[in-house]
Formats: structure tokens, sequence, C-alpha cells
């Protein structure tokens, strides 16, 4: 069976996202750096930000993350748990400096996160989907296959 349906993460995987850090299923972020290597990180602050994008919230606004987004905005992002085998979220990210859309994906970031950088030093980072895929489950007829497509 497959999950089928216009371009608009479900309210099953909103919920997944949101609760991701309280868990123990941080999202891991690929990005890809100058150089063209992979670089993963493990993002806690992990939001949705609308029905077709993500935010995040980093930290370290120097580091190899902000540097590899500044450099080429593919990014894919994985969510597995103990019920949910795969779920791959595959976008453009970009780096947001507007005062309005930077403090919503700070207050969308999960309290944990947000008490690491009080200060908010950070950079915010919207991502813009493109494909959401994988498999959320298992029901009595086997896999439950996720596939939501932009365009």
């Amino acid at each position: 069976m497959s999950t089928a349906s216009p371009f608009a993460l479900t309210s099953e995987i909103k919920a997944l996202v949101a609760g991701a850090l309280d868990s123990g299923n941080v999202l891991l972020l690929a990005a890809v750096d100058k150089d063209h290597k992979p670089v993963l990180s493990f993002r806690g602050s992990t939001s949705v930000f609308s029905d077709t994008q993500l935010s995040l919230w980093v930290r370290n606004a120097e580091g190899g993350t902000i540097e590899a987004i500044s450099n080429n905005p593919q990014v894919a992002l994985m969510y597995r748990s103990q019920s949910v085998p795969l779920l791959q979220f595959i976008g453009r990210a970009r780096i947001v400096d507007d005062p309005a859309a930077r403090n919503r994906a700070f207050g969308l970031a999960p309290e944990k996160e947000r008490a690491s950088d009080p200060e908010r030093k950070g950079r915010a980072v919207v991502i813009d989907l493109d494909e959401v895929k994988g498999v959320l489950g298992f029901g009595a007829d086997g896999p439950i296959f996720c596939h939501l497509a932009r365009g």
C-alpha cells in the first residue's frame, strides 16, 4: 500500500519531525562541502516550517554545515525510529537572515536546542522540500510506503 497525496507534509510526518528530539530519533542532515565531500550532522533543531518546508537552527554559525549549505543548497535528511524504518527528506536549503523567518526558525526549535543558544548567535536554515519518501511502517499487507514529490 502506498500513501499518495499532493505535495504537503502529512500530519503524521509533521508529528514525527516535531517529536524527533524528545523521542531520541534526531534527524540526520546530509550536505556536500565545497570539495564535494559529504557533511553529516544530527540536527535536533529540525522543525516543520510549513507544509512544504523544514527549518533548522544551526548553533555554530561558522561551522561546516553552514559553509556546505552556502556552497551547495542540495541536502537530504533521514528519519528513523523503532516504528518508522526509513523516511528521507530531499530539498534545497538556504540560510535566512530575515528577522521574522530567523525568529520563527529559532522559536520552532525544541526548547532544549533554544536553551543551548540563548544569545541566538546561530543561523536559521529553511529547507524547501522537493521530495519525501520512505517506509512509514508495516501493515497487514506489508510495507506502508510514502512518496510525496513536488510537481
